[in-house]
């Protein structure tokens, strides 16, 4: 049976309560995880914040890119997911000074978890604050559209990690509509209750963002507006390398043409290396 493809779905109650999205993530999330050679405990969180990134993304800026990055507890390590309109995303791992291959990015008290979104204007919105002590990544996420967003929601997300690597990796938000009314905000919460943990609806085979949405309005009415795939992908290229190569100072450009070596650069997102030559530098300094 072949797997499910990644995609989120977008969804809202009939009657005007709550506005769902799910979403599936586990090949995005495969592959951040693969090229960041990340394990354990910083892999499942780089999943999770990966697919929380997707989530608020498309609940609040589908149209803009998305950043969510997680600073450790006592400033050991970083997070960091990327996702973008097109529905593709990517993560990094930062381990800090002196960390090892097993190391963690800590989540605990003092953790911070700051969301940027990109603005046609070319401006940054952002907002920061702190991840509770209990609850991880999802807690985070919750109290930032609280806090930030000032949009109350309901955000589950989750990666498995098993002997093979990542096993599967989705989550979902629950947006409260000004129409909610006690009634349906009651049935919902008990509801969530059972999805609080979404280790079990995930393992199964055939797990997907409609089977996931289908489970959360289980006998509620509601209409399935549209879905998007997912996948995971950098948007690092040669042509990106030379426009950051000339944002620098025109000095440092002279002084690396003078050096007559070629640079390396690697992407620290997917690993690609990138060569360029002094005459490429060169031609920089012509075009400034």
């Amino acid at each position: 049976m072949p797997r499910p493809s990644d995609s989120v779905v977008r969804a809202i109650t009939m009657d005007g309560a709550f506005r769902v999205i799910t979403a599936l993530t586990t090949e995005t999330v495969r592959g951040a995880v693969a090229v960041q050679s990340a394990t354990g405990a910083t892999a499942q969180r780089l999943g999770e914040l990966i697919t929380g990134a997707i989530l608020v993304r498309e609940a609040m800026a589908p149209n803009l890119r998305v950043q969510a990055i997680v600073k450790g507890a006592a400033g050991h390590g970083s997070l960091v997911a990327d996702s973008h309109p097109d529905g593709t995303s990517r993560g990094l791992v930062n381990l800090g000074k002196g960390a090892t291959a097993e190391s963690a990015v800590e989540i605990g008290g003092g953790s911070l978890l700051q969301v940027m979104r990109t603005l046609p204007s070319g401006m940054l919105h952002q907002g920061v604050v702190e991840i509770p002590t209990e609850g991880g990544i999802s807690a985070g996420l919750m109290t930032y559209m609280q806090e930030s967003e000032q949009v109350v929601s309901m955000i589950a997300v989750a990666t498995l990690i098993g002997a093979d690597g990542v096993g599967a990796s989705g989550g979902y938000l629950v947006q409260l509509l000004p129409e909610v009314e006690r009634g349906p905000l009651m049935v919902m919460t008990e509801r969530l209750k059972d999805f609080e943990r979404l280790d079990d609806v995930l393992a199964h085979e055939g797990a997907s963002a409609d089977v996931l949405l289908g489970e959360l309005l289980y006998g509620m009415p509601f209409s399935r507006l549209e879905d998007s795939p997912l996948s995971f992908s950098c948007r690092c290229s040669e042509l990106r390398v030379m426009a950051t190569l000339a944002s620098l100072p025109r000095s440092d450009i002279e002084e690396m043409v003078t050096d007559g070596k070629v640079l390396d650069i690697r992407c620290d997102y997917c690993g690609k290396d990138y060569q360029v030559s002094p005459s490429q530098l060169r031609s920089l300094l012509t075009t400034s």
